[in-house]
């Protein structure tokens, strides 16, 4: 088993953020497309997933740091046993037995109920011993890690996504609600075969940037160029959606950089529903158009713009 600090390479008083540092460097240094004459770099790199997987886990973490579980995420020796320190009610008694500080029955009682009736009642004691206490189940293959690669749409819709596995079968992924870069998805039964059955295969989502929209939480941000008539007169146009193009209506008099809501047009939330798609009107002017040209020399307005600004 290994000791996950130590393969990622931080103190056991590390935060979060140090390892989630420690563990993006080498995820950057050791990734499979990076190293795919090396399987060494490959093996360490599911050994450091498994790491930041255990240690991320707050949960894990702390019964990790009690001795409850070793650094593969088995439990260790039960209540105990195998340790140093003298369970109470479960004294070594005279005549070569146990004193269990009560009658034999009631501990036999206890035992039977945790382990199934394995431990028999019988003169006054126990038959068939402590053989099985303290030993530890057998380990699981390697988890092995693979990283994904989503589309900004895709992921925005929830759309299922393919992956091809090391065994070369391929299955269809669902994403989850509020899926981000970093999000993980645990595949059971997935990674390497072992004594104790096979691992599980560790994905890493990876959202890909777009070329016009911008990630804002669960919103999107979208910068939406309008004509100069449609933002004067006002105007129905088309404006496109991680689900398509809709229509949207820009109010007459509108000028660059007015917000618009479309409503549940982004990213599904954790909690239910989705966010937002936020479209900033900007008012784009032709270039050498002589009318408009002659129109503005002719227009007097003596506004100034600026003047909120104070200049």
């Amino acid at each position: 088993m290994a000791d996950p600090y130590a393969t990622l390479g931080v103190a056991r008083g590390a935060s979060e953020a140090d390892i989630k540092k420690a563990y993006r460097k080498l995820a950057k240094e050791l990734h499979p497309d990076r190293n795919k004459d090396n399987p060494k770099a490959s093996e360490k790199f599911s050994q450091v997933t498994s790491a930041y997987d255990l240690l991320s886990d707050k949960d894990k973490r702390a019964r990790f740091d009690r001795g409850e579980i070793d650094g593969d995420g088995n439990p260790t020796a039960p209540f105990g046993f195998g340790g140093g320190g003298q369970q109470a009610g479960f004294r070594p008694g005279g005549a070569g037995g146990f004193d269990f500080g009560g009658e034999a029955g009631d501990i036999g009682d206890i035992f039977e109920g945790l382990f199934g009736g394995g431990a028999k009642r019988g003169g006054g004691g126990f038959s068939g011993g402590f053989g099985g206490f303290g030993r530890k189940p057998a380990a699981k293959g390697a988890n092995v890690a693979y990283r994904l690669a989503v589309a900004f749409e895709d992921a925005a819709r929830l759309a299922p996504q393919r992956i091809t596995l090391r065994d070369g079968k391929s299955i269809d992924l669902k994403l989850p609600a509020g899926v981000e870069t970093g999000t993980q998805m645990r595949l059971a039964g997935k990674g390497e075969e072992g004594p104790g059955g096979f691992g599980d295969a560790i994905v890493t989502i990876d959202v890909q940037p777009h070329r016009f929209y911008e990630r804002v939480g669960d919103d999107i941000r979208l910068d939406l160029p309008v004509s100069l008539s449609e933002a004067v007169l006002g105007a129905e146009v088309r404006v496109p959606t991680p689900d398509g193009a809709v229509m949207l209506k820009v109010p007459k008099g509108s000028t660059s950089g007015k917000v618009l809501r479309l409503k549940g047009r982004a990213f599904h939330k954790k909690s239910g529903g989705r966010g937002d798609l936020l479209v900033t009107l900007m008012v784009d002017l032709p270039v050498d158009d002589d009318a408009l040209v002659e129109f503005v020399q002719g227009w007097q307005n003596k506004g100034n713009p600026r003047g909120r600004m104070g200049v």
